[in-house]
């Protein structure tokens, strides 16, 4: 990678590596340089279409949190999550070298955001040609405390089978402690700014709600999400022809893919 990493830390350690196989998920608190997350904290906040939602908000006429899938319009900072070297090095160490780039979210939730229940972002798994199991997901914070619009997640759910029939609610009352081979249990997570969650799209997990009452002015988060080489995943973007345009080969790879469209499993 030819950029400078926007994280304090180089790569993953085998003890995250376990943590991820085992659980589903790293947790790296505070992980961005300070620079890096303020720089990105700008950026988006400065964006037009987050400032009309928070002075709608404010107006009292918009109630809900600001939400855009994919999200496109990033800056230098937002640009550079994609191939950071830090994120490379937990791509590489958990999908292996063949992976591509499948699409990202931008999240903003004021005070008064309802809770967004137990799920898991299969995106793919439970469709018609379940042909490609490998997806990532990494979730960028500025910080919650639990009972705040924090993240909640089941660790070791990931091991239990996609179906139907395994919900949440099932293996939280103990019914795949087996097939996990391990007591499934909530957790709920207290992360300072500039933290980071590193997922297995497969683990289930919620968001509990933002109080009208909250003493933070919004939880911020992106979600940047990767997949297994191979069939488009459900929401696959279409790469803007401007993030083509300079791309090196590295990037480039990540890139080249189809896209989720209407007939692509015919």
């Amino acid at each position: 990678m030819s950029h400078e990493s926007l994280f304090r830390k180089s790569g993953p350690t085998a003890a995250d590596i376990d943590a991820f196989h085992n659980d589903g998920c790293i947790v790296y608190p505070d992980v961005f340089t300070d620079a890096a997350r303020e720089e990105l904290t700008e950026e988006i906040l400065e964006l037009e279409a987050v400032q009309d939602h928070l002075r709608a908000w404010a107006a009292g006429t918009e109630e809900h949190r600001y939400f855009v899938r994919p999200w496109n319009d990033r800056g230098r900072c937002g640009d550079g999550l994609i191939d950071d070297p830090f994120v490379t090095a937990l791509l590489r160490a958990t999908i292996g070298d063949d992976y591509h780039f499948c699409h990202s979210a931008l999240a903003l939730a004021p005070p008064g955001t309802q809770a967004t229940p137990y799920h898991q972002d299969h995106h793919h798994w439970k469709h018609d040609n379940p042909s490609n199991r490998a997806e990532r997901e990494r979730y960028y914070l500025n910080g919650f405390r639990a009972g705040d619009h924090n993240l909640t997640v089941i660790p070791g759910s990931h091991r239990v089978a996609p179906t139907a029939e395994a919900t949440a609610e099932r293996m939280l009352a103990g019914e795949y402690d087996v097939e996990a081979g391990r007591r499934l249990e909530e957790r709920r997570l207290e992360l300072p700014p500039g933290s980071m969650v590193y997922i297995n799209a497969r683990i289930f997990h919620a968001v509990e709600a933002k109080p009208a009452a909250s003493p933070q002015a919004y939880r911020l988060f992106n979600i940047d999400i990767f997949k297994q080489a191979g069939p488009p995943h459900r929401y696959t973007q279409e790469i803007p022809q401007s993030w083509m345009q300079g791309a090196g080969p590295e990037r480039r790879k990540l890139f080249e893919r189809k896209a989720d469209s209407e007939g692509c499993w015919a």
